[in-house]
Formats: structure tokens, sequence, C-alpha cells
């Protein structure tokens, strides 16, 4: 059964940014650098899966214009698997979904979408950030 991403608004700004220094910051300093930070916060458990659909979706789902295989199908069912398996997180422990949300991003990441012009997955996050900033701006350009 597919994963499928329900119509939704796309991320404000605010929270691109306020998701992505999450990311960074236990990216650079693990979990120490965000003890604390969100333990009670369900906003940002939301933020989180959102971005990890922004990031796994794109690269685990069948692409509808090239020929289809069996390990494409794999691929496809395996993102959908951490997808639904975030989902469920978020849903049913958004205090202590943050930190395994984000990691799950971090490791998915370094793992799987490796970036030539990005060594260093600080350097991909970073990059990350900016092109969902620059959606987040074209839908809502009122906010920045």
């Amino acid at each position: 059964m597919p994963y499928l991403i329900p119509s939704r608004a796309p991320l404000t700004p605010e929270q691109v940014e306020r998701g992505f220094d999450y990311l960074l910051a236990l990216q650079r300093g693990g979990g120490a650098a965000v003890a604390g930070r969100a333990e009670a916060d369900p906003e940002l458990a939301f933020i989180l899966l959102r971005l990890s659909e922004d990031v796994v979706w794109p690269v685990t789902a069948v692409d509808g214009e090239a020929d289809p295989c069996a390990d494409s199908f794999a691929l496809d069912e395996v993102g959908c698997v951490l997808l639904s398996a975030l989902r469920d997180w978020a849903r049913d422990s958004p205090t202590t979904a943050v930190l395994g949300i984000a990691r799950s991003i971090i490791r998915f990441t370094v793992n799987v979408i490796p970036d030539p012009d990005h060594a260093d997955t600080a350097g991909a996050l970073e990059a990350m950030r900016n092109e969902r900033l620059v959606l987040a701006d074209a839908v809502q350009p009122a906010h920045r």
C-alpha cells in the first residue's frame, strides 16, 4: 500500500528554518546540542515529519517516467514503511518523536542521498534548507 502524502499547506519559511535549525544543531553537536530544546513541542514533531516527507519521498518513490523494476518498487516500499513509522510516532507520541525523526532524516541524508557538492551532511542539510526556503517563500512571500 503506497504511502500517500495528504494534501497540505506548505510549511512557512519560519517552520522550515526552525526544523532545519534543529537538524543542524543535532548534526553538528549531537544529542547534547538539542537536549531540552523540544521535549514537549508537538509542533516541532509535525515540522520534522513534514520535512522527512519532503526528503524521503522524492528519493524513494517510483518514478513515473522511468522504467520501473523490482528494485524501484522495493525502494518505494522502504520509503513508505519509513514514512508510515515516522507518521505513527509523531501522531502517537509527538513529544518524544522529535529527536527520533530528526535522527532518521540525518541518517537518511548520510546513507541514501549523499550530495557530491556537499561532502559533509551539514552542508547537504543546509542546501536542503535553502531549497525549502525558496519554495516556502514562493508560496508565502508575506511571511518574510
